[in-house]
């Protein structure tokens, strides 16, 4: 351990200003969801190894280098999420929620934790937020969330800062078909791929089109599309969830290097990116992962998601965000006879749901330039002569003017101001 504390690499502190703008981007995620029926649920931090390894498969970059997985004290293996759908999905199989009325809904929040290299935009402990939509196939459910998505955008003031690229990844049998021939126009180049791609070609092939690599890129430029082995069911859910939008008039980019390397995925794939976020550029991210619950032990389930990074979200909204100024109260014993009174009083107007700030000790001077460094509207005055007329003295701090107050007026006086 060093000799000046710090936090861990790849970890933060959240102080006040920076939680109330974090804090913000996950009410407000509340609140539109909870428009389109989405209502809130938690998992566990962590779970049973298995629930990530088996489902974010073994070559996974996730499960390979950057889950924190350790062996408890029972010998079991767990594993801190690093995402939240398939917690989700082990939660919605456990406890039987595929009997509640379908499709089922839900939106979460909280953190999660990669191994990864930290840069701007990505940490090792980071927040998201997202909702799930496990029971249709229908297109319209893919149209609807990505409205769910745009809307939440467009509260947090983002929306004309991002651009919505979408993609279908069609069904298993098309994305089969796909494959083959991917893999053999890539085997071509095999020795000019990347280490990484080499890795892929064999078990991810599919993970290759979203290479970063400057090669690999050149390369992919001239690969057959997925598009051109859609049969026609892949064709025609494709189509329906661009007709979707369009009438919604929710405007979008079909990237076609758009993947998802697991292959419960099936279908709609989306992505609102910014360019205001250097290398970390994917605001938001979903997708259809029809086969993940019975991937995981449940029945068969269609299903559709989305999740953000709440500090990407807070990092785009920063510079027009401004905390909500708290409607402060100071109360001043005059004398200490008063003390014990104003302590009293004090906690009177806090149960009655005002903010009240008392200084523990101090001259009346130094209360009062607490007061003022604090921000407080008004500063109560409890001296002897006004207690023993049953008021108080009331300052407004920034004209300076005093208006005397019966105490059991008190509340509603500042109430109404």
């Amino acid at each position: 351990m060093s000799e000046k504390l710090q936090p861990v690499r790849g970890t933060h502190d959240l102080l006040p200003a920076d939680f109330a703008r974090h804090q913000h981007v996950i009410e407000t995620a509340q609140k539109v969801a909870a428009l389109y029926g989405y209502a809130r649920m938690d998992t566990p931090i962590f779970e049973f190894s298995d629930v990530f390894h088996r489902t974010l498969g073994d070559t996974s970059d996730v499960v390979t280098k950057e889950t924190y997985t350790f062996t408890d004290r029972g010998g079991e293996s767990l594993t801190l999420r690093p995402e939240f759908t398939a917690a989700i999905v082990r939660s919605f199989i456990s406890n039987n929620l595929q009997q509640l009325p379908s499709p089922f809904k839900c939106f979460y929040a909280g953190p999660a934790f990669r191994y990864e290299r930290p840069q701007k935009g990505r940490q090792r402990q980071f927040h998201q937020i997202g909702c799930e939509l496990l029971g249709s196939n229908e297109p319209l459910s893919d149209v609807e969330m990505i409205a769910l998505a745009a809307h939440t955008l467009r509260v947090l003031g983002l929306f004309d800062s991002v651009t919505l690229e979408l993609n279908s990844l069609g069904d298993a049998a098309s994305r089969a078909a796909y494959r083959d021939a991917l893999v053999e126009y890539l085997s071509k180049y095999k020795n000019d791929l990347s280490d990484d791609s080499k890795a892929r070609l064999e078990k991810n092939p599919l993970r290759i089109l979203d290479s970063k690599d400057e090669g690999d890129k050149k390369i992919v430029a001239g690969a057959p599309t997925l598009h051109a082995h859609f049969n026609d069911a892949s064709k025609a859910h494709f189509d329906a969830v661009r007709a979707g939008l369009e009438a919604l008039g929710i405007a979008y980019k079909v990237s076609e290097k758009l993947v998802r390397g697991l292959d419960y995925y099936s279908h709609t794939v989306f992505e609102f990116t910014t360019d205001k976020l250097g290398a970390q550029g994917t605001v938001l991210a979903g997708g259809r992962y029809n086969d993940l619950v019975k991937v995981m032990g449940g029945n068969d389930t269609a299903c559709i998601g989305f999740a953000a990074g709440v500090e990407r979200l807070s990092a785009l909204i920063e510079s027009s965000y401004k905390t909500p100024p708290v409607q402060l109260v100071a109360v001043v014993p005059m004398q200490e006879s008063t003390e014990a009174e104003a302590w009293k009083l004090a906690q009177a107007l806090r149960g009655e749901g005002l903010a009240v700030d008392i200084a523990y000790k101090g001259n009346t001077k130094k209360r009062f330039e607490r007061a003022s460094k604090l921000g407080a509207a008004y500063a109560v005055l409890m001296g002897e002569e006004e207690l023993a007329k049953g008021e108080v003295m009331v300052k407004n701090l920034a004209d300076g003017s005093q208006t005397p107050v019966k105490q059991d007026q008190l509340v509603a006086w500042l109430k109404s101001r």
